[in-house]
């Protein structure tokens, strides 16, 4: 088991210690179970929690005064961040055997790079393309002349369907599908005729992709799903979508086809939009917002019609009010008639 000292630690991730710095870590742990040798963290609404708990050490966030704190502190800028480079310390990673397993399927004029690992019941169809590093994991279908870019990773029972691109340092997790056919049809008579999707979907380099997610491949053209965007479970983007850098689409969001988000924006979970539209960028979707239109830069809005925050905050504050109100209203009305007469 690996040990480091509180002060080793704390170069690690740019902290300032309070308290022993030859204290011995071994371990990451949550307030509630950490141990004498297991290092946690707190923001500022946790602090007494933390102070209460049985870990070895603490990391505080650098502008909590804790002068009295009883256990050793790294103060750090970000605890959250600090907290992931300690996750990654002292978590072992999981080893695989490098090369392509004999119980893999690799298909006509396949171009594999170096230090790949292909294991057992992967689908690798004619002329897909894996770069240097990628991992597949078992029970995976890469479609034709489908490519994954260097050092991706993709998890068990994905589809990557033909034509599609996924960048370098992709994750896409399992159950995922990138490169469905788009929802596109003619309608005639009430018959629904199906309109052939031939683009792909391009997942730019550092995209993460959660489980059970949907990109769908453009009608013509491509699906865009921009460099350093991260989806959690079950988001659906419609085809021709064209999703900026750094995105972060949170669970059961759905995209409809033709929208443009630009960078840095936050869907919030169960958000959704029509399709045709512009999203500017450096704006938060909060929960369950329906977005019908084009918006501005930077925006934070929520509800339905998706509005600025405030403005939805003291809407609903009123809706609570309103059969309190109606009563109000319908004494008044009969106070009216009764003035009248």
């Amino acid at each position: 088991m690996m040990a480091k000292t509180l002060q080793e630690i704390a170069l690690m991730v740019n902290g300032r210690v309070q308290g022993n710095p030859d204290v011995l870590i071994s371990g990451v742990n949550n307030i509630e179970g950490a141990g004498e040798n297991d290092m946690t963290f707190a923001d500022a609404n946790h602090v007494e929690a933390a102070s209460k708990c049985k870990a070895g050490a603490v990391l505080l966030p650098a502008d909590v005064k804790a002068d009295d704190f009883p256990l050793p502190v790294i103060f750090v800028e970000n605890t959250r961040a600090a907290f992931a480079v300690l996750l990654s310390l002292f978590t072992p990673p999981i080893v695989h055997k490098r090369g392509v397993s004999p119980q893999a399927y690799i298909g006509e004029d396949v171009t594999i790079g170096e230090n790949v690992t292909i294991m057992g019941f992967a689908y690798i169809d004619d002329h897909a393309v894996i770069g240097d590093g990628a991992k597949i994991f078992p029970h995976t279908y890469i479609g034709q002349y489908a490519e994954i870019g260097d050092n991706s990773v993709i998890y068990s029972n994905v589809t990557i369907r033909e034509y599609c691109k996924v960048g370098k340092r992709c994750i896409v997790h399992s159950s995922a599908v990138i490169g469905s056919d788009g929802f596109g049809f003619t309608s005639k008579d009430g018959v629904h005729t199906k309109v052939p999707q031939v683009g792909n979907v391009v997942l730019e380099d550092d995209v993460e992709v959660g489980s059970h997610v949907g990109i769908d491949r453009a009608t013509i053209g491509s699906t865009v799903i921009g460099k350093g965007t991260k989806m959690d479970n079950l988001v659906h983007i419609g085809h021709n979508c064209q999703i900026g850098q750094g995105n972060l689409i949170v669970a059961q969001t759905g995209i409809s086809g033709s929208t443009i988000s630009g960078n840095n924006v936050t869907f919030g979970g169960q958000v959704g939009t029509v399709g045709h539209i512009k999203i500017g960028g450096n704006s938060v979707f909060a929960a369950r917002s329906g977005i019908i239109s084009d918006t501005a830069e930077g925006v934070f809005y929520a509800g339905f019609p998706a509005r600025p925050h405030t403005e939805w905050l003291r809407s609903e504050a009123h809706i609570k009010h309103l059969p309190e109100m109606s009563k109000k209203i319908k004494a008044l009305e009969k106070r009216i008639k009764e003035l009248e007469k």
